[in-house]
C-alpha cells in the first residue's frame, strides 16, 4: 500500500513538473527568483557590508564606471554593494512576513471554517476589519505604533497578509468539510485535530502555495513603500525603498538617475519574478485551469 501511494505521488509530481516546465511565465519567474535569491545570499560572503567605511565624500554621485558599476550615491557609497545587500533585506522581509501571515492566517481560517459558530463570526469580523483598510495604510499604522525598524516592517507586512489567508483557508475548509472522505473519517472516530491537519489542510495547500508566492511580490512593494516613507529599516542598513527616498530627498534623482534606476530595477525584478512564478504554479496546481487546458 505504501509503495503504491509513493508511486502515485511520484507520478503526480512528475506530471506537475512537466506542466510547470511548459509554462513560459513559470520558467522565467523561477529563473528570476532563484537567481536573485542566490545573488542576495552571496552578498555577505563576497562583499561584507561595513557602513563605517563605506562612504567616500570625494566620490559623491559618480556615474557608473568600471570601478563603480552602478555608480555612487550622495554620500559616495558604492550603489552595487548597497543594492546587493538591500536585495537581501527585501527578500528577508518579504519571505518572513508572508510566512508569518500564512501560518497565522491559515490557522485562524482552519478554525473558522471547521468549527463555525461564534469562532467563525469573531475571526471573520477580524478579517473584515483588517481588509477594510488599504494595505499600505494598515502597514503604516502598525509601524507608527511599533516604531520604525526592520522588525516593525516585518510585523506590519505580516498583519497585512493575515486576513488574505484567513479568507482563503476558510473558503477551502468550507468546501472540503462536507466531502465524503472527511465525513467517512469522522464517522470512524477521528479527532477534529486529525481531520483538520491530516485531511483538510493538505487539500488546501495548493491555493495557499500559489497565494504565498504572489503575496511575496506584494510584500516586497509594501516593504519598499514603508522604506520610501522613512518607516522601514533605519540607517545604516541598506534598504531599496530607503535608497529611493534618499535620492529624492537629496534632490539628485534627476541629475543622477542611476541612484533611483538600480534600486527600482531590483524591486521590479523581484516583484516580477514572484508574480510570474505564482502564475506558473497556479497553472500547475489549480485543477480548474488544468481542466480548461485539457479542453
Amino acid at each position: 500500500m505504501e509503495n503504491r501511494r509513493l508511486n502515485k505521488n511520484l507520478v503526480f509530481l512528475q506530471a506537475a513538473f512537466q506542466r510547470f516546465w511548459r509554462s513560459t511565465s513559470g520558467k522565467i519567474g523561477l529563473i528570476l527568483t532563484v537567481a536573485l535569491t542566490i545573488w542576495a545570499l552571496l552578498a555577505p560572503l563576497l562583499s561584507p557590508y561595513d557602513p563605517a567605511v563605506d562612504r567616500d565624500y570625494l566620490l559623491r554621485l559618480v556615474a557608473p564606471s568600471a570601478k563603480h558599476w552602478f555608480g555612487t550615491d550622495g554620500l559616495g557609497r558604492d550603489l552595487l554593494v548597497r543594492v546587493w545587500h538591500g536585495l537581501g533585506i527585501s527578500l528577508l522581509v518579504s519571505l518572513v512576513s508572508v510566512g508569518a501571515g500564512l501560518i497565522v492566517g491559515a490557522l485562524l481560517g482552519l478554525v473558522a471554517g471547521y468549527f463555525r459558530g461564534f469562532l467563525e463570526m469573531a475571526i471573520g469580523t477580524l478579517a473584515d476589519i483588517l481588509l477594510a483598510f488599504p494595505s499600505i495604510l494598515l502597514a503604516i499604522g502598525v509601524v507608527t505604533v511599533t516604531g520604525p525598524s526592520l522588525q516593525s516592517v516585518i510585523i506590519a507586512v505580516s498583519v497585512v497578509q493575515i486576513p488574505i489567508y484567513i479568507r482563503l483557508t476558510r473558503s477551502m475548509v468550507l468546501s472540503l468539510r462536507e466531502q465524503e472522505f472527511v465525513l467517512a473519517v469522522k464517522a470512524l472516530g477521528a479527532s477534529d485535530l486529525r481531520i483538520i491537519f491530516r485531511h483538510i489542510l493538505p487539500g488546501s495547500l495548493a491555493p495557499l502555495v500559489v497565494q504565498a508566492t504572489l503575496s511575496t511580490g506584494t510584500a516586497t512593494l509594501e516593504a519598499a513603500g514603508l522604506g520610501f516613507l522613512g518607516l522601514g529599516a533605519q540607517p545604516p542598513l541598506p534598504e531599496l525603498g530607503t535608497m529611493l527616498s534618499d535620492a529624492f530627498k537629496g534632490g539628485y534623482a534627476l541629475s543622477s538617475p542611476w541612484t533611483i534606476l538600480f534600486p527600482g530595477l531590483l524591486i521590479t525584478l523581484t516583484v516580477l519574478g514572484f508574480n510570474l512564478l505564482g502564475d506558473g504554479l497556479r497553472d500547475v496546481l489549480d485543477p480548474r485551469s488544468n481542466a480548461a487546458a485539457r479542453k
